[in-house]
């Protein structure tokens, strides 16, 4: 890829992640994404043939930019599934601030909009697989409780680590960060560790 396309692409990505993150979860456009970008639509499609790939590309590059892997570099390196299980919830928790405006745009956008939800769908894909190889570890450690299957105790952390619970404890409830991790990481070892 020349340094012009790469340059390109990157501003269209750039654009993307600005109009997400201030659309008061209205749809944004390929056009729209131009017009900030300063290009043509056509350009735009050029480098992203639909607007999901566009969009999945979008909260792609946010990972990056944020650099989410270093971020995990400790639960990923745990040696034990409970200190696996408890990094996780706190990178993730921690992250969540950081995406907040673009998530809230994809799960206001996802219902009417099938790109939107496929992008969205593909991020929590992301993020249940964090959380599989959390409850794997604790499994393999002998700690996950008897009463879930892997599959059950997966399904219970995504939901507990949903940016939805946490607009709601932080925003709605007026929670600190700080105690909306402290609690959380006690919530899942109680639900979840043997």
């Amino acid at each position: 890829m020349s340094s012009k396309t790469s340059e390109t692409r990157e501003r269209i990505l750039e654009s993307a992640w600005k109009l997400l993150a201030d659309s008061q979860a209205s749809a944004v456009r390929m056009s729209d994404i131009a017009k900030q970008a300063g290009i043509s639509r056509q350009a735009v499609y050029l480098h992203f043939p639909t607007r999901a790939e566009l969009l999945i590309a979008t909260t792609r590059y946010i990972d990056e930019v944020k650099d989410i892997d270093a971020r995990l570099v400790k639960s990923r390196s745990a040696s034990k599934g409970l200190e696996r299980l408890e990094a996780f919830v706190e990178a993730w928790g921690n992250y969540i601030p950081e995406i907040y405006g673009v998530a809230s745009a994809f799960i206001a956008m996802q219902t009417k909009d099938e790109e939107a939800g496929a992008a969205w769908a593909d991020r929590m894909s992301a993020v249940r697989h964090g959380c599989e190889a959390a409850v794997e570890a604790l499994a393999r450690d002998g700690r996950l409780t008897l009463s879930l299957s892997t599959s059950e105790a997966t399904d219970l952390l995504l939901g507990q680590l949903s940016v939805e619970n946490w607009e709601l404890l932080r925003h709605r409830c007026g929670w600190t960060q700080a105690r909306y991790i402290d609690v959380l990481q006690q919530t899942v070892r109680a639900m979840l560790v043997e």
